[in-house]
């Protein structure tokens, strides 16, 4: 196994973690932003109040993107096995 082959399995494994967390990660940042939107104009200063909002649109994200994130974590796990005999030898 050469350094470049090991970067190169690195570098595609940071960027499907990044690709399947995207969706959910920034479902979170959005309902984050409009509850402390929602906060400040109210001037309701409850820590517990974003929880189930953020709780119910990661549930229906992933849901909605759930088959597409488990099919590029097994197209990425069919690849990375398919390729062991070129990487060892």
């Amino acid at each position: 196994m050469t350094p470049e082959s090991v970067m190169t399995l690195g570098r595609q494994a940071l960027e499907l973690t990044l690709m399947v967390s995207a969706p959910a990660l920034l479902t979170a940042l959005i309902i984050g932003l409009l509850i402390s939107i929602f906060q400040a104009a109210t001037q309701i200063n409850e820590m517990t109040l974003s929880f189930i909002p953020k709780l119910i649109g990661m549930f229906g994200v992933l849901i909605i993107t759930g088959p597409w994130m488990v099919g590029m974590m097994l197209d990425y796990i069919q690849r990375l096995f398919s390729s062991i005999p070129w990487l060892v030898g």
